[in-house]
This record gives structure tokens, C-alpha cells and sequence, in this order.
């Protein structure tokens, strides 16, 4: 990892830079499959599924049979560690439910607002080195709590053409309607537009690859909404004396090893946190499996030492980190005072995989610096938000004037004759 001491001449952009994207021509990769798959449905599907996961399918669709047959794969172990999660998960979701908001703004003018669900919602849930089911817990969970009539769920196959069993026995624990074989950018131009067997939805969750992000994006120009812009998986840990060493080691390692472009950083204002710190990710990575994908990711990450609190703060949010974990005595004082970011853990013992699989909040959550402007996935992605209003006579009669006035001045004169011809109506009574 890069070590920087953080005085204030260094440069924001070098401290903050994020890994760069690699992939050229990816939007017109992305175009020209989207365009394909809006004209021959399936049949492209399959030939880019045969070109990309390297098996050939009859069908799309996941079949009753074999979402038995992977249910009989899961371990009653992990079937336990999935409920549990989806206990915890429902919990905290259902909490977030509002009710009805009513208020008469003036005497005869009364307004509510009230939620309803999204009809049709997709789920990108990818496979491929790491088979995310717990993604599933994080985005089916609150689509049925909101009332979702439709949930799509698109995964890619394997060689074998199936889809990991855990994710198979997770989609149909946590009421997914529909289960299709399709990874990629193919899967999301079957979800914008619909095919034969991938119903239009009409909005997208779910994490991805470079092309999976690009084809989201896209997918926006088509009127398909997305649950926000994602990069690659990145943990900022801020850190002092109090904390564990080997903790924060450990919760860096567990986001590098997401993937070669993830990012990891620790701001602290002690060195000797630091070197041990450096120290335990030396140790701990010999002993992964993903140890060279963690590797590479090491080298996108930051170890700064700032001079004070107030210094650490400022990069904080000035950086908007997808995950967060304070880990400091006067931790009161990060928590008021950090205003960017997506989800934050707090203490020795809260580790952020904690929220990445069973305490109950969401996963899902914004990443390169969008914590600035974006929420993580919770109830309300899934629901709209519908205004109502009712006016009585009494109502228009003091309101109208002012309607009358402000239409006039915006020289809108059919607005103003909607309320003269009813203030006139009353009049003659």
C-alpha cells in the first residue's frame, strides 16, 4: 500500500485518486449489443451467453426442477446463516416503512402523500469468481416488503449452464418471480427492453463489472431507471490507538479482495497504528485464497497519516467512502461530523462484512465518491412517492386569487381561466 503523510500542501487529487478504468471501446461494445438484443430478443441472448460463459442454452429460464435440485445442494449450515440474515434483514427493512403524510396547508386545501410500490423491478446478481447471494438478500428482501409484483432475477450460467445453488435457493427464499441464465451486458438489454423469456422491467439493482455499470447507464436512455451509478467495491477505515491492529487488517483485506480495481484506505494520526497495520496485511494475505486479487488491489490503496482529527475529517468527506468504519476513542466526533458516506461501522467489533451479509442493513450502497450525492439501496428504492390533493369550495375560494395572479404574471392564461370559471360558478350561487 502506498503510504502518505497527509500535511496540507499534498495535492486533493493525488491523495484521493481512485483506480482507473481500463477497458476501451466498452460504450460501444455496449451499444451494439443493446441494439441487438432490442431487435432479436433471445436468440442474441443465447449467442452472446455461448460467447461469454462458453455454454450453449435451450432455454433461459431456471425451471421449478432445478431450483429443487439446488436446494437439496445447500448445506442445512448455510440454509441457517441465510435465514438468519434474511430475519435481520426483514427487520430493519420493514422498519423503514412511513405512513401516510396528511396535512391541510390552508383551511379547505387539504394534501397526502403516499407510497406505492414499483411494479417491476430486475436484479443483477453476478456470478462468475464470486457468486453474490447475499445481494439477493439485500435487493428481493425490500422489493417484496415494498410490494413488487415482479421480480426478475438474471444471473449467468456456468459451463454446465446452471447458476450456484446458494443463489438459486436464496432467489426463491426471498420470493424472486422469475430466474433467468443471463450475465453481462445481455441481461441488462433483456431487462430494458424484454424478450421472449426476460420480462421489461421497470428498474435495475444490482452490482457489476465495468460492462454490467456501462450497460445500467445506458439502460437510463431507454427509461428503465437504476438503482445508482457503481464502481468498483472500495472501504475507507479511520483509525487510532484504540484500535486493533489486526482488525483493521482484516477488514482492509475483506474489500481487496473484491476485485483487482477495488480500494482500500486507513487515515490515522498515529504512525505506529500504521506500521502495524502494514505489518498484519502482510501476514493475513499469504493466508487467502484470493490473495493475488488482494494483492493487486493493495496497490490501488492508501495508508495516510494526517496530523490531526480535523485533517482526517476533511479527506473523509471530501473522498465519500462506500464503506466506513470508525474505529477511534472520540469516535462521537467523527460520526456528527462525517457527512459522506455510504454505510458506517462502528467499534473493534463491527466489521464491515457484519453489513455485508447478516446485521441487516444494505449492501448495496454508492461507491466512487457518489456517497456525496446518493443513498444506499433501502425500502424507498423500491417504492414511489405519489402526492395527492383535494380542495374544497371554501378551499378554492381562498386560494384562487392567489392561482389567478401567479398565472397571470407567468402569462399562462388557460391556467388562470381553470380557477376563474370555478371562483365564477360559485359566485352565481
Amino acid at each position: 500500500m502506498q503510504r502518505i503523510n497527509y500535511p496540507k500542501p499534498v495535492e486533493w487529487d493525488e491523495v484521493l485518486k481512485r483506480p482507473t478504468q481500463t477497458v476501451t471501446d466498452i460504450e460501444e461494445i455496449v451499444n451494439s449489443i443493446f441494439k441487438e438484443v432490442q431487435v432479436d430478443g433471445d436468440a442474441v441472448i443465447k449467442k452472446y451467453t455461448a460467447q461469454f460463459d462458453k455454454v450453449t442454452l435451450e432455454s433461459l429460464l431456471v425451471t421449478d426442477h432445478e431450483v429443487e435440485k439446488a436446494s437439496l445442494a445447500v448445506s442445512d449450515a448455510l440454509k441457517q446463516a441465510i435465514n438468519l440474515a434474511k430475519s435481520n434483514i426483514e427487520k430493519f427493512h420493514a422498519a423503514q416503512k412511513t405512513p401516510k403524510l396528511e396535512i391541510e396547508t390552508m383551511p379547505g386545501v387539504a394534501c397526502w402523500q403516499e407510497k406505492r410500490p414499483i411494479q417491476k423491478v430486475g436484479l443483477y446478481i453476478p456470478g462468475g469468481t464470486a457468486p453474490l447471494f447475499s445481494t439477493i438478500l439485500m435487493l428481493a428482501i425490500p422489493a417484496k416488503l415494498a410490494g413488487c409484483q415482479e421480480i426478475v432475477l438474471c444471473s449467468p450460467p456456468d459451463k454446465n449452464g446452471e447458476i450456484n445453488p446458494a443463489i438459486l435457493y436464496t432467489a426463491q427464499l426471498c420470493g424472486v418471480t422469475q430466474i433467468v441464465k443471463v450475465g453481462g451486458i445481455q441481461a441488462i438489454a433483456g431487462m430494458t427492453f424484454g424478450t421472449e423469456s426476460i420480462p421489461k422491467v421497470y428498474k435495475i439493482f444490482g452490482p457489476g463489472n465495468q460492462y454490467v455499470t456501462v450497460a445500467k447507464q445506458l439502460a437510463t436512455k431507454y427509461g428503465v431507471a437504476i438503482d445508482m451509478p457503481a464502481g468498483p467495491s472500495e472501504l475507507l477505515v479511520v483509525a487510532g490507538d484504540s484500535a486493533n491492529a489486526s482488525f483493521v487488517a482484516s477488514d482492509l483485506l475483506s474489500q481487496a479482495e473484491h476485485g483487482v480495481d477495488s480500494q482500500v484506505i486507513l487515515v490515522s494520526t498515529s504512525e505506529k497504528l500504521i506500521d502495524a497495520v502494514e505489518k498484519e496485511i502482510e501476514t493475513q494475505i499469504e493466508q487467502l485464497p484470493r490473495a493475488e486479487i488482494a494483492r493487486k488491489s493493495i496497490g490501488n490503496s492508501r495508508l495516510i497519516l494526517v496530523q490531526n482529527d480535523q485533517e482526517a475529517l476533511e479527506l473523509i468527506n471530501a473522498y465519500g467512502p462506500e464503506h466506513y468504519i470508525v474505529c477511534v476513542e472520540n469516535e462521537e466526533y467523527y460520526l456528527e461530523n462525517t457527512i459522506n458516506a455510504g454505510s458506517v461501522f462502528i467499534g473493534n467489533f463491527t466489521p464491515e462484512s457484519a453489513g455485508d451479509y447478516a446485521s441487516g442493513t444494505n449492501h448495496t450502497l454508492p461507491t466512487n465518491g457518489y456517497a456525496k450525492q446518493y443513498s444506499g439501496v433501502n425500502l424507498d428504492s423500491f417504492m414511489k412517492s405519489m402526492t395527492f390533493q383535494r380542495i374544497s369550495e371554501k378551499g378554492i375560494q381562498g386560494i384562487g386569487s392567489a392561482i389567478e395572479l401567479m398565472a397571470e404574471a407567468e402569462g399562462l392564461q388557460a391556467h388562470k381561466n381553470a380557477v376563474t370559471l370555478r371562483l365564477k360558478s360559485l359566485n352565481k350561487d
